[in-house]
């Protein structure tokens, strides 16, 4: 069955409500949006919204890639052919993530519905749903508060909180959180690069005996060798994000002595789902877990990642909250939610709706 036609464009989707991460303040998401038409009718859906401050890429040069001319090659194609597809697209956009990821996942999409089967079924689902952490961003300690107490009344009951611009005040939201509500949560962390060494060491002692799960990138990506001046077991618990964006980056971090002892998959910095699975791949055979996480995104997007990471034996650990973000959004369906648990939804493709 060959593709017919396509099509791309940008929507500016507001947030819920703001939030401010170590280096950026939030209000809206630009998303970039791609479909894919086959000859009987079939449309396979893409979706990205690339974080420019990590892979140099912004929405909007998304958009004029995905309108450059490169989609005409693809009219005419075998859409069984898509893994082919996906090769010549990261040969044409090297380096550019955002704009893969909107190819593959359309591609991904329409291929499933296709073959009438799931793009999770394709793979194999490798694990069962696991609980999604739910995110807070920088604010004072009752705004923290607030926001705990309103995701833990809807179901939720793994917290991931921003810090990384002070640390004393890091500390004490954590601690605080603790303290209001013991064991109810599981408490993740995510700096954002916004620690030096000197502060990373006086959080991860202050806050010893708050039973954080996980801690993402809390150094700059450059600064990676410092943290072999922790423990092993300290780093056990310490998320590679930023430092990962694709293979060669999971091939150099696999590698013992490991900095970090987990590795966040983002489709947005890597390039879509099949990028995602090697790195899946390589951090499997360097023994290290996985964390599949998200920016702003679209159903679209959040649902490819959800089909990923359900199909890796060694996913474990889900961040996404990125579409709940959302004030709306131009597709539904992908997944449904049952205690913190994200279910993926019957269909083939993506199980999406429009």
């Amino acid at each position: 069955m060959k593709i017919k036609s396509f099509r791309s464009w940008l929507e500016k989707l507001p947030l819920s409500k703001p939030y401010t991460i170590a280096y950026s303040t939030s209000e809206d998401a630009e998303i970039v949006f791609l479909e894919l038409v086959l000859e009987n009718g079939i449309t396979g859906l893409g979706a990205a919204s690339p974080f420019e401050e990590v892979v140099g890429e912004k929405p909007s040069h998304t958009l004029a890639n995905l309108q450059s001319g490169f989609l005409e090659t693809l009219t005419g194609r075998d859409i069984r052919h898509f893994n082919q597809l996906i090769d010549e697209a990261a040969a044409y956009f090297p380096h550019l993530p955002g704009t893969l990821a909107a190819i593959d996942i359309a591609l991904h999409d329409a291929f499933g519905k296709f073959m009438g089967v799931s793009v999770l079924e394709f793979y194999g689902q490798k694990i069962a749903p696991l609980p999604t952490s739910v995110t807070i961003g920088i604010k004072d300690i009752n705004g923290t508060l607030a926001d705990a107490r309103e995701y833990l009344a809807m179901g939720f009951r793994v917290l991931k909180i921003k810090t990384g611009l002070d640390a004393e005040q890091d500390i004490e939201r954590v601690l605080r959180l603790r303290e209001v509500f013991s064991s109810s949560l599981v408490l993740r962390v995510d700096a954002n690069q916004g620690y030096d060494l000197i502060n990373l060491k006086r959080f991860l002692t202050a806050t010893a005996k708050a039973d954080i799960e996980l801690i993402e990138q809390p150094l700059p990506s450059g600064a990676d060798k410092d943290l072999l001046q922790l423990s092993p077991t300290e780093r056990s618990i310490l998320v590679a994000d930023e430092s990962l964006l694709d293979a060669s980056a999971a091939f150099r971090l696999a590698h013992t002595p490991h900095r970090y002892g987990v590795f966040n998959i983002k489709l947005m910095k890597c390039g879509g789902i099949r990028a995602a699975r090697e790195i899946a791949l390589l951090a499997g055979k360097g023994g290290i877990g996985l964390f599949w996480g998200c920016n702003d995104e679209s159903v679209v997007s959040i649902t490819a990642a959800l089909h990923a990471a359900l199909s890796c034996s060694n996913t474990r650990y889900l961040d996404l909250d990125g579409s709940l973000e959302l004030s709306r959004d131009l597709a539904t369906g992908g997944f449904s939610i049952e205690n913190g648990c994200l279910i993926p939804a019957k269909g083939p493709g993506l199980g999406l709706g429009v």
